[in-house]
């Protein structure tokens, strides 16, 4: 919108207002932008989430045992917060990006998209009053056909394709694959079904998952900014260059804009949850940004405590099947510090501590090559 604005002013009025054309003002306005409506409007959703009584079902003591005394007064926290993320995301997205860009499109595909799948399951929570939502089966196969739709796109769409079957490594120059072929298409599928439910598994405590979006958010500002500046990116730094991933440095810090806005709400004690409308919608995005300024493995440290809880429940589930024993006391792992005696507040400052030098790591490998 603001770019067409400023082709509109130029045209008709004759006035050449540069500001408006630059990648970095516009970023930070969108950021600017996406906080002050969410502080703005977050009250009444909250409001209203309240009086449609959709409240966040706690597990029960059978399931959770000592769990369920710590996190007890939760029930009946608004849940579906995420909403309000995806709302404001999507609002500053065509007010402040290039529209005609194809790389911002296929990013707010799969943010909506997955936004759309954590809303029927986070619906269903509601609705039979039960922490598990739909079935894990129904819940994969819708995230598997967003993905795969978006990897069918960046593979076949003529200004994209050659650029994205390019695989990228840190610490090493130049491509490390040039072509893929259409292996990148399940590769891709991978990368966002699996970060989208990383980030999910990260929300279980107040402002824990929306705090390290934060700094993943800002990370991927850097990264997609450099990978379309051509002088800095592709000559200086030596990593891949694409015009168009420059633009996507809007679509970053709006999410940084729009988390920062949550977390107002979501802090301890948090007066409204994201479910899986907020989570899954924030893992899709990341894993997106990822594939489309061709640092899909740096998400791996940049994403760190992501990485850690999805480990987490992994080794979990895949210790207790093979042994019959347990490694960590519940997974994911934040709750296994909880039960360590680690106080929630604890936990989550500790995490997002960690999440800020993953990030600080991350940005370390633009050099290190």
């Amino acid at each position: 919108m603001i770019p067409w604005l400023h082709d509109y002013i130029k045209d008709v009025l004759g006035l050449d207002l540069r500001l408006l054309r630059y990648i970095t003002s516009r970023a930070g306005v969108a950021c600017i932008f996406a906080f002050a409506v969410s502080l703005i409007v977050g009250p009444a959703v909250i409001r209203r989430l309240i009086a449609m009584k959709i409240g966040q079902p706690v597990r029960s003591a059978e399931e959770v045992h000592k769990l369920a005394e710590l996190h007890g007064n939760k029930a009946g926290t608004p849940t579906m917060g995420g909403v309000m993320i995806v709302v404001t995301v999507l609002l500053s997205v065509i007010l402040f990006a290039e529209l005609s860009n194809p790389l911002v499109w296929v990013v707010l595909f799969v943010f909506l998209g997955m936004g759309a799948v954590g809303m029927v399951d986070d619906y269903w929570k509601v609705v039979r009053k039960d922490s598990r939502g739909i079935s894990a089966s129904t819940k994969i196969f819708a995230q598997l056909s967003v993905a795969i739709c978006a990897a069918i796109f960046l593979f076949l769409y003529p200004a994209t394709s050659d650029y994205i079957r390019e695989l990228h490594l840190p610490f090493h120059k130049g491509a490390v694959i040039e072509d893929m072929g259409w292996w990148c298409m399940p590769f891709f599928v991978i990368v966002i079904v699996g970060c989208s439910n990383a980030v999910n598994l990260t929300d279980g405590l107040d402002g824990l998952a929306i705090g390290c979006s934060v700094t993943v958010a800002l990370a991927y500002a850097a990264f997609c900014y450099l990978v379309g500046n051509q002088q800095l990116g592709e000559k200086y730094l030596l990593i891949p260059h694409s015009p168009y991933a420059g633009e996507l440095t809007i679509v970053c810090l709006a999410l940084v804009g729009a988390a920062l806005g949550f977390l107002w709400f979501n802090c301890h004690p948090a007066k409204v949850f994201m479910g899986d409308t907020g989570s899954l919608a924030l893992g899709g995005a990341f894993a997106t940004l990822a594939i489309c300024s061709k640092h899909e493995a740096v998400l791996i440290i940049v994403g760190g405590v992501f990485v850690m809880e999805a480990a987490s429940v992994i080794l979990q589930v895949g210790s207790f099947k093979l042994r019959g024993k347990r490694i960590f006391r519940m997974s994911p792992i934040h709750h296994h510090f909880e039960l360590k005696g680690w106080h929630e507040s604890q936990v989550i400052v500790r995490f997002w501590m960690l999440s800020l030098l993953c990030a600080l790591f991350g940005l370390a490998t633009l050099k290190l090559r």
